[in-house]
């Protein structure tokens, strides 16, 4: 269990409060949109707080978390990291007082953002789609929303306020100054009331606008095309989905307009699109910085060479691959059409898509045949291959298979006869006899030896970072 006495203990005491009126529809809100982001546990808390005050007023009676353990069935530690979901996704804010060895404790409880906020927030919006899928995030958008009045249809007859009132001039009319002075509350006071939610902002400490400004310079986008809105948009991006300055600069290039104007929704477009293609038509998802146990073997090193190259299949974008295979170059815009394609097709994994790449860039010359790519990974997605190491395996039991279906394809394709193409291997895909296969030079002059040292050279650049 994370080491949290020094941060709360079972016998400090807490008050709930409510920052504002919360109503039926706001916990509608709370339980189909952000349930799914912050899992029954910070939902039950939120719950559990909001009916400790008492209706129609804003704050609860006195408790200590022996409480909130027994009513929750949760122990401190869940208790203490739910509450740190709740405000990190807005919907709580915790104040502290300490007097000699008493800790008070107050839980604000936020309201949570309106439908038509959260669904055009370009965060939470984004983890939902992820957690749910499209058919019923799709659901739930019609849920929260209605036919709108058809402006064509009806026109606007509302009379205004001074149609319809007049001020009458009297000496019965009270004093407007001590009607005003009357209507101050005392300064520890508040008026019962629907507050706006607070709208989930970034902080930005980790993205360097000097450094995307000086990449600009010598680009068509000009500094004033980088609104307040579109500096927002892409501090969220670039945590949404992991861009560095130079991404978010060839991101804004495509969403450049005629005008040298930059609309945030073709940013939030672009930049998805660009997540996906990277990342296997995946969205990001919502997960915690204090990660669980269960990450902890995700998260361990490699301990050898075939675990470092095996991690570098499983974590390393098509994209990126490629352009290790060519020593720095950019790889072209076909071969990443091909691979957008098949990934999207396919639904492979990443690191099998990675060893599909490779196994195919060898047995094609490196050229990366579309159709063998295509028939291969639909042979790979029909037996559910899951890992890079299964891909492997079953790419050396099925290679005389496929070494077939090439060799019909060039015949078929041509008429006749191609010259004998010396057979090339990836380096994984060592076998006994590899003293033999070491010793075939192919067509233009590179000896297997030769591009096994390449591809050894790309793992070492690994290694280093």
């Amino acid at each position: 269990m994370k080491p949290i006495w020094n941060e709360i203990q079972p016998a400090d005491r807490y008050r709930a409060s409510s920052n504002g009126l919360l109503q039926d529809y706001d916990q509608k809100v709370i339980s189909l949109l952000y349930q799914p982001l912050i899992g029954p546990q910070c939902y039950s808390l939120y719950m559990t707080l909001w009916n400790e005050v008492e209706v129609g007023r804003l704050w609860s009676e006195d408790w200590n978390h022996y409480h909130l353990m027994s009513f929750l069935s949760m122990n401190l530690s869940e208790i203490y990291e739910a509450r740190l979901k709740l405000e990190g996704i807005g919907l709580l804010k915790t104040y502290m007082k300490q007097t000699d060895d008493i800790r008070m404790f107050i839980y604000e409880l936020q309201p949570p953002l309106s439908p038509e906020q959260f669904f055009n927030d370009g965060l939470l919006n984004v983890f939902l789609y992820r957690q749910l899928g499209r058919t019923h995030f799709q659901r739930l958008k019609h849920f929260f929303s209605d036919r709108a009045v058809e402006p064509g249809e009806y026109r606007d007859i509302t009379r205004s306020f001074q149609d319809v009132y007049a001020a009458k001039i009297g000496p019965e009319v009270l004093n407007e100054a001590e009607a005003q002075q009357i209507s101050r509350l005392e300064e520890n006071r508040r008026y019962i009331e629907k507050t706006a939610a607070p709208v989930i902002k970034i902080e930005n400490t980790h993205f360097n606008f000097d450094l995307l400004y000086a990449n600009l310079r010598d680009e068509l986008i000009p500094l004033r095309a980088i609104t307040p809105e579109v500096r927002e948009a892409i501090v969220k991006l670039s945590f949404l989905y992991g861009l560095n300055e130079l991404d978010i600069k060839k991101i804004l290039l495509q969403a450049l307009t005629a005008d040298l104007e930059i609309r945030v929704e073709d940013l939030r477009k672009i930049a998805r699109s660009w997540y996906q293609i990277e990342h296997h038509d995946e969205l990001p998802r919502l997960v915690d910085r204090f990660q669980p146990e269960a990450d902890a073997k995700e998260r361990k090193e490699p301990e050898n060479d075939e675990e470092k190259f095996l991690r570098y299949l499983e974590t390393t974008s098509p994209r990126q691959m490629l352009i290790d295979f060519s020593g720095g170059s950019e790889p072209a815009k076909a071969d990443l059409a091909a691979i957008e394609e098949v990934m999207f097709a396919q639904q492979l994994p990443l690191g099998v898509v990675n060893v599909l790449i490779q196994y195919v860039l060898f047995k094609t010359d490196m050229k990366l045949s579309k159709n063998y790519l295509e028939k291969v990974a639909s042979h790979w997605a029909r037996k559910k291959l899951k890992t890079a190491k299964e891909a492997m395996a079953f790419a050396k039991k099925e290679d005389r298979q496929y070494k077939q279906w090439l060799n019909n394809k060039e015949k078929n394709g041509t008429g006749r006869r191609k010259p004998v193409r010396v057979e090339k291997l990836p380096d994984w895909f060592k076998k006994e006899d590899q003293k033999t296969a070491a010793a075939a030079v192919q067509a233009d002059g590179e000896s297997l030896e030769e591009k096994r040292k390449r591809l050894e050279k790309i793992r070492e650049q690994y290694k280093k970072g």
